[in-house]
């Protein structure tokens, strides 16, 4: 069998850098879970992957956003209760994941830690004490499930119902703006905080919606140790749908 020559070879390299470049811009793209504010649906650690042709495609899309147009091509509407992945409107460059609770033209307010959307009340029923450790120690939290307008559930965690957090004025959604929750509601920066990295959320910012977690590790063992790596992967997570 003759080899191929180094032309073979290089156009063979060209065209799989190109076909993973492409998959990367515009259909999956991989995203780990630095932080504990989406839990119990996200665990730091988890690494899942992003549709990016949910939502149809905009700058964010392309590899370091090139402001080569503004707006979304071929653009679909997020579903409220969708778990997001989008680039942060202060123009940081920092990547968050939050879960979409406010359409354009939508009114959010919390009032004694429960959420309305435009003024109907979001119940949530209790599931039990959850022990959060995304942030080093055991923190004991409330675990419930909570029913967004239309019918979709999800868990959120709960540690108080006061606080300025917990009873804010009411946002009335701009257009073309998402309002956004995380699910560890005492431990989300989220756009409750107007000065803070999330704020009101333009779709154009939006990378596309959460689909599946490919894997997942406890960020317990010291980065060092890999002898405990195996230990700390949490393998009933792997390929777990995003919900």
């Amino acid at each position: 069998m003759q080899r191929p020559g180094l032309a073979e070879t290089i156009k063979t390299l060209a065209i799989a850098g190109l076909l993973a470049l492409g998959i990367h811009s515009f259909l999956f793209q991989p995203f780990w879970i630095p932080s504990g504010s989406m839990v119990p649906t996200l665990l730091a650690g988890d690494y899942l992957f992003v549709n990016k042709f949910a939502y149809g495609f905009s700058r964010y899309s392309l590899p370091f956003a090139p402001p080569l147009f503004h707006g979304r091509i071929f653009g679909h509407a997020p579903r409220r209760g969708d778990v997001v992945v989008f680039e942060s409107p202060t123009g940081s460059g920092e990547i968050l994941v939050k879960r979409v609770i406010g359409l354009p033209g939508d009114s959010v307010q919390l009032t004694g830690g429960q959420l309305y959307i435009n003024g109907q009340l979001a119940p949530r029923a209790a599931q039990g004490r959850y022990v959060d450790d995304s942030d080093g120690g055991p923190v004991v939290a409330r675990k419930f499930t909570e029913t967004l307008p239309g019918g979709r559930v999800h868990g959120i965690l709960k540690l108080t119902d006061g606080g300025p957090a917990n009873d804010t004025p009411v946002y009335t959604v701009p257009p073309g703006d998402l309002f956004m929750l995380g699910d560890n509601r005492d431990n989300s920066e989220d756009s409750r905080f107007m000065d803070g990295p999330v704020g009101y959320v333009p779709e154009e910012d939006l990378l596309g919606p959460a689909v599946f977690i490919l894997g997942s590790m406890d960020l317990h063992a010291p980065a060092y140790a890999f002898w405990e790596w195996p230990f700390e992967l949490r393998w009933n997570r792997f390929f777990r749908a995003v919900g």
